[in-house]
């Protein structure tokens, strides 16, 4: 019986060894910086990083462009203030009587010939 319990303890201690070979394997492969998940999260952290920079770059831009609106949009207020001042003037001045039709009718009538037949 002791005999039995010993080949069967060495069994399972044979088993666990290519347990651990296979796992030792499988997690090389699993951290592999060439094909593995160690390569996707380098890939991924580049990928960030550039992200980030285009996102500081549209900040700055978007701010550029913030600042020339409100310039533009302030401009656009004080001329359209003034072109109310000017047609408030418009308004004051007097109107002009529309001169008397002169002109002759284009198109008269003309009598109408009867043939005799």
């Amino acid at each position: 019986m002791a005999f039995l319990a010993d080949i069967l303890l060495a069994a399972g201690a044979l088993a666990a060894a290519f347990y651990c070979f296979v796992l030792s394997r499988r997690l090389r492969r699993f951290t592999d910086l060439e094909q593995g998940v160690g390569g996707a999260i380098a890939v991924l952290s580049v990928q960030v990083d550039d992200l980030t920079r285009a996102l500081k770059e549209a900040e700055s831009a978007s701010s550029a462009t913030a600042n020339s609106l409100s310039i533009q949009s302030q401009k656009a207020d004080a001329a359209a203030k003034r072109l109310e001042l000017l047609i408030a003037s418009l308004h004051d001045l007097p109107q002009d009587e529309p001169a008397p039709q002169t002109r002759e009718p284009f198109f008269q009538r003309q009598p109408v010939f009867q043939e005799d037949g």
